[in-house]
């Protein structure tokens, strides 16, 4: 499971967007090792406890709370431990097993604890010296025999097996274990996310339709219905002073193209203050929305006054979406806990003079993602919404780049679709959508058959780096479906 994701891939955006963050995951540690040995081979139990000891101290680095849950010698010490890693509300639980040990002793806690399990078996060195080892030095070697028992206990009892083999400091095995580590911080986002949905799904638009109940069920969280009524009352509480620090914001994080709509722009500033509010109210992680409204009226005027606000939140990390699309909130706060960010996408066009696809939307851009400046731009006409106002114009910064649709199949089922491309320079059409030209290493037609194939929506999250494999472990620990589109 390698990552390509540069450490740096966020960019850092302007000072008013300064990313909400992310808890660390907290990660419990088992070391585990047949009791037998301990009084026939002097110093077997040292050499263990100095691997697990090695061990904690670089899942530490990765940047996890780590929970020492203590050595497994027998049955009563393996049911001890499950209760203590229950108690500990953890996101991973690692199961070290760095010699030959029974399923038996560890079977209370394979099957009690309430958290994804990892085996890792990690010897001390690249290879036994094989001239000086004797039994016990070998033994502390040997967790490649117990390996298998484990996984064979995890899945009679239903359980997914996840494994990692190499030596302490053998870089691909540590590669695999950070992807886990990474993974275990989306699984502790999700399962604390709060999603709001206000106002109603965009009529017709039935693929965008979520079972509330299943999806969270799978994947965690809280969904709270708002009302646009909600907006309203706080819209109208938003200060002078507020208003004037939006528009300080604004002025910061974009660049204004002429002509410009000083008046829509003040309005949008309120409207973004507003929706800061219900964001702290509310105590959202995301945020999906909605509403045409009719000509005049003030529920249809603050349906457009979205665009810089929900950039604005997307942009800390609180994806905020239009068309009520909840399940590409969720994507991009998935590749945004990747380290990715993610913006709101859909297909715009297929060049195939360039052999490029050009994906976009409007509104719900990523800044800590965005190729250069991101520009206003004044629209007569929002194309398929009420009214009209200032819009994002922006692309997602040049290099590779992650599709990644969140799709509910229909036996409810999740599935995970990713698609890792490039993003190249090019052409812009200039109407105030969010454009990036990718890619996929294909004929723009041939891949677009094959996502259009896959189970995706219309909408998904764009993010920068390639995160497919993180994308399948994730899919692989949740129990979802996983579908790469690499024509």
């Amino acid at each position: 499971m390698g990552f390509s994701l540069p450490a740096n891939a966020l960019q850092t955006p302007p000072a008013p967007l300064e990313r909400v963050p992310l808890q660390a995951p907290k990660i419990g540690v088992v070391a585990g090792g047949l009791g037998a040995y301990w009084p026939q081979f002097d110093g077997l139990l040292e050499e263990i406890m100095r691997s697990n000891g090695q061990i904690i101290e670089r899942l530490s680095d990765l940047g996890a709370i780590v929970t020492d849950l203590g050595l497994v010698s027998d049955p009563l010490e393996g049911a001890r431990a499950a209760k203590a890693a229950n108690a500990a509300d953890l996101d991973l639980l690692v199961v070290l097993v760095s010699t030959y040990l029974t399923s038996g002793q560890m079977m209370s806690l394979l099957r009690d604890v309430d958290t994804p399990i990892v085996l890792v078996n990690l010897q001390p060195g690249p290879a036994m010296d094989h001239a000086r080892f004797g039994t016990g030095e070998w033994l502390a070697y040997a967790g490649s025999a117990g390996l298998p028992e484990m996984g064979v206990a995890l899945e009679r009892i239903g359980k997914p097996v996840f494994a990692v083999a190499g030596h302490l400091d053998d870089e691909r095995a540590w590669g695999r274990i950070a992807t886990y580590v990474r993974v275990a911080r989306v699984l502790r986002a999700l399962r604390q996310a709060r999603h709001g949905m206000m106002g109603h799904l965009y009529p017709g638009m039935y693929d965008i339709a979520t079972n509330i109940t299943n999806v969270i069920g799978q994947l965690g969280g809280h969904v709270e219905v708002m009302e646009f009524d909600d907006l309203r009352i706080l819209f109208e509480q938003v200060a002078e002073q507020e208003i004037e620090l939006a528009l300080s914001a604004i002025r910061q994080c974009f660049r204004m193209i002429e002509p410009v709509d000083t008046e829509n722009v003040r309005f949008q500033a309120q409207v973004s203050a507003a929706l800061n509010r219900l964001v702290a109210e509310r105590d959202l992680s995301t945020l999906a929305y909605f509403h045409f409204g009719q000509p005049g009226d003030m529920y249809g005027k603050l349906a457009t006054g979205f665009p810089i606000g929900a950039t604005m939140l997307t942009s800390r990390g609180i994806p905020t979406v239009t068309e009520y699309e909840l399940r590409a909130a969720i994507a991009m706060l998935v590749t945004s806990a990747l380290g990715g960010g993610g913006t709101l996408t859909e297909g715009q066009a297929l060049d195939f003079n360039e052999g490029v696809v050009e994906l976009g939307h409007n509104d719900a851009a990523d800044l800590a993602i965005t190729e250069g400046s991101a520009q206003l731009r004044k629209l007569d006409v929002f194309h398929g919404k009420g009214g009209g106002g200032t819009s994002i114009e922006c692309g997602v910064d040049l290099g590779p780049v992650t599709q990644f649709s969140l799709a509910e199949l229909g036996n409810g089922r999740l599935r995970f679709i990713a698609s890792e491309g490039i993003a190249v320079d090019g052409p812009h059409i200039t109407i105030g959508n969010t454009t990036t030209r990718v890619d996929f290493g294909c004929d723009p037609g041939e891949w677009t058959e094959t996502w259009a194939t896959s189970g995706s929506t219309h909408h998904w999250s764009m993010a920068k780096g390639h995160l497919a494999n993180d994308l399948r472990a994730l899919a692989e620990i949740i129990g979802a479906e996983f579908r790469q589109v690499a024509p």
